[in-house]
Parts: C-alpha cells; structure tokens; sequence
C-alpha cells in the first residue's frame, strides 16, 4: 500500500517524466496488473504485451487527476488497453456459441464449492481458458462489477448477449472445476 504522501510524489515525479518514479510507479503495480491483463488475454506473452502498451500509455499521457486513488485509475487504463488489444485482434467476433457446444452441468453450486478448494492462480488459470467472449464479459462482470448494460456499450454488443456470455462462462468454469476435482481425486 502506498502512503497519501508518496503518492503525490509518485504523480508529481510521473508528471514532470523522472525515470525514478516511473520505474517506482511500474515496480509498485505491474505484477498486479500483469495479472489483470492475463485475465483478460488468456495468454501471458500478450498479457506482457497489453501491460508494457499501458505503461507506455500512463506515462506519455499521465492525466491522473486524483479523482480516485492512483492504483484504481492504473487498473482502469490497462483494462481499457486489454480491452483495445482484444478489439483490434476481433476477438470478439465470436462472441455467440451454440447452445449444444455448452457442457450440462446439473449443479453448479457443487463447483462453486468445490472452486473454493482452488489457489486463485488455479482458477485464474480456468478463467484465461474461456473462450475470449466469455473470458471478456466474465472479467468486466465480476472484477470491474460492470452491468450488462454497460458491458454492452464497452464491447458494442447487445445487453442480452453479454448476460448470455456470462452464463456460459460460469457453465464452462463449473464443467472445468468440476472435471479438475475429479481427475485431483484419483490422485
């Protein structure tokens, strides 16, 4: 956690382009964010990628005014840096999948339970595994808390297709979780 104070300095350092609160700023928060761009892409050598452009981003335009605290502000712009990449690669494109293709799961507050027995890395590792469509709207709808209607808007999509995507998210994530403890029982 940083102090009110070293923030400030961070901004003021960040702002008048001092390569030592650059490198601090970076060291500060880019594992944290490398992890939400590994969310979003699924793969870490994009996620490098997503999260060098961001960095690159915040500190050519660094246009923090203190309106939230400054790691808040950083999430957001390399939200909206994975959310570009994931644009300019169209890789939304597939953003409908045939209901037939979904795995039927009976219960899935039997994976839910089961998902708490997980390492966040084991489940982060499940959620980078969906397909980009459902991966997207997961992440927006569960760590950004955005609405449907919202997510609609960022990923110019209809309000029903991003509440469809979500749903086959979690189909995919309980079908996965549930075959995981399966095969961890055998063990």
């Amino acid at each position: 956690m940083v102090s009110l104070d070293n923030e400030i300095e961070l901004v003021e350092g960040c702002r008048a382009g001092k390569d030592s609160a650059r490198k601090e700023l970076y060291t500060l928060y880019a594992r944290k964010m490398l992890a939400v761009c590994y969310r979003y892409t699924g793969n870490m050598d994009v996620a490098h990628d997503v999260l060098h452009d961001a960095f690159i981003k915040i500190f050519t335009r660094f246009t923090f005014r203190g309106e939230c605290p400054l790691e808040r502000w950083i999430h957001r712009v390399v939200v909206s840096q994975a959310l570009d990449y994931l644009r300019r690669e169209e890789r939304f494109s597939h953003l409908v999948v045939c209901e037939e293709q979904l795995p039927d799961i009976a219960d899935e507050s039997e994976a839910a339970e089961a998902g708490k027995l997980l390492t966040e890395d084991e489940l982060m590792a499940f959620v980078a595994e969906l397909p980009d469509g459902c991966r997207t709207v997961f992440n927006l709808y569960v760590f950004e808390e955005k609405t449907h209607k919202e997510i609609g808007r960022l990923l110019h999509i209809k309000e029903h297709s991003s509440t469809s995507q979500l749903h086959r998210a979690k189909k995919l994530l309980a079908q996965r979780i549930k075959e995981y403890m399966a095969h961890e029982r055998k063990k």
